[in-house]
């Protein structure tokens, strides 16, 4: 690409990735997947939907590394991490940042060193 072609317009506005990483029963750091994070994304991905919110891709992921501090979720290309523990956090995502651009400051996970 030349410098000065225009950049490709993204296919989301925004993508947002909900840690299914599952870890042996008894993990020190404990898994998403043990905190029910599968169901809250198909939850996520079904209201969506549901509610026409368009340009939005919800999206399975790996370990993010939160394990501890789970279920992790990231929303890019805002890069804000939020810990998703109920059917209502999951709402409130949606509805304050997804639909109306404002950090769910009371679900927004906390820097690890």
């Amino acid at each position: 690409m030349n410098r000065s072609d225009p950049a490709p317009r993204p296919f989301y506005r925004l993508h947002v990735f909900c840690c299914t990483n599952e870890r042996p029963e008894g993990h020190p750091r404990g898994s998403c997947a043990r905190r029910e994070s599968v169901k809250l994304r198909n939850y996520m991905k079904a209201r969506v939907k549901e509610l026409g919110i368009e340009g939005v891709r919800i999206n399975s992921a790996g370990c993010l590394d939160r394990c501890e501090l789970g279920p992790a979720v990231v929303v890019y290309p805002d890069g804000i991490w939020y810990r998703m523990e109920s059917l209502a956090d999951v709402d409130a995502i949606l509805s304050e940042h997804i639909v109306g651009g404002r950090q769910v400051v009371r679900l927004v996970l906390a820097e690890t060193s």
